[in-house]
């Protein structure tokens, strides 16, 4: 494995080093911004930072890994694309976007490929593979590596990496095969709350699992409260992915009671019950699609 590393290194950092993109100095003397900015290659990777604030963000003291993608990178994406999240209306979006080009914590060519995902700073995370011998992120492919800061450290990427804009509710509808759970979260006044920041973590039954449940009844006036108290079951403080859960663990979720985590194998079960797809990423949070409805204890 670390041979095979080697050589991918070797090939990633020469050619791009022999067209003079950007050469790694022997001993840094500028941070992220500042080298991304005298390279002259990240012009609007830098004034995209700018925009939103990170500017400051990636120039302040820490042990940042960003992945940037080059003038050509942003070049690619549809016509009007950046023209759009330049605007001040999509400042948030455009700072999700850059977030999600960014680690928290410094990670080296070689840490890097060692990876199968890498969390980023607007919560999600994106993947790391090789593929007919090319390392990429997302689809993204790695072109130079190791351009070390004094905050961090670049790795240079040839495609912009999009993260999931959509919200919890947004992003099920988008997948599909939820419309009974996005009807009971929006009769019982929970969609505006799974649109909100969280982060959540969704156990989230298709149509099928609610087929045994009197779905119809639940949906009266009279019944929401217990409505509500089945559907807040389903979700738990916080951005969990599938990795993240072991065995025997004890979630509590958002109506104050537990739900029980055990695992067989690669499989994960919450309360018994499997999850069939697990880390869905939203902008907000997680969600994990089971096959049965998880009735409370109490309601």
């Amino acid at each position: 494995m670390q041979a095979t590393l080697t050589r991918l290194l070797g090939v990633l950092t020469a050619p791009a080093l022999a067209i003079g993109l950007l050469a790694t100095p022997a001993r840094a003397q500028t941070d992220i911004v500042q080298t991304a900015t005298q390279a002259g290659n990240f012009t609007t990777l830098v004034a995209a930072l700018q925009a939103t604030g990170l500017d400051a963000t990636l120039g302040a003291p820490g042990t940042f890994t960003v992945f940037a993608p080059t003038d050509a990178a942003f070049a690619a994406l549809p016509p009007g694309t950046v023209q759009r999240l330049l605007l001040p209306q999509n400042q948030a979006k455009l700072s999700s976007i850059l977030l999600y080009h960014v680690a928290g914590t410094t990670l080296d060519s070689t840490q890097v490929l060692q990876q199968q995902t890498i969390d980023t700073l607007n919560g999600q995370r994106v993947d790391v593979a090789l593929v007919g011998g090319q390392p990429k992120i997302d689809a993204a492919n790695l072109i130079l590596t190791d351009i070390v800061c004094t905050n961090g450290i670049i790795h240079v990427i040839d495609a912009v990496l999009m993260p999931n804009l959509n919200d919890i509710p947004q992003t099920a509808a988008l997948v599909g095969g939820f419309d009974t759970l996005i009807t009971a979260l929006t009769a019982a006044n929970l969609a505006t709350v799974l649109s909100g920041p969280g982060p959540f973590t969704v156990f989230a039954p298709t149509d099928l699992a609610f087929v045994p449940l009197p779905v119809t009844r639940l949906l009266l006036p009279v019944n929401i409260p217990r409505l509500a108290n089945i559907l807040t079951y389903h979700v738990v403080p916080g951005r969990i992915y599938a990795d993240q859960l072991t065995n025997n663990q004890v979630l509590t979720t958002v109506n104050g009671q537990t739900l029980l985590v055990t695992r067989q194998g690669d499989s994960v079960f919450v309360n018994g019950i499997q999850i069939q797809t697990a880390d869905v990423e939203t902008a907000n949070g997680n969600i994990h699609v089971i096959g049965d409805v998880l009735l409370p204890p109490v309601f």
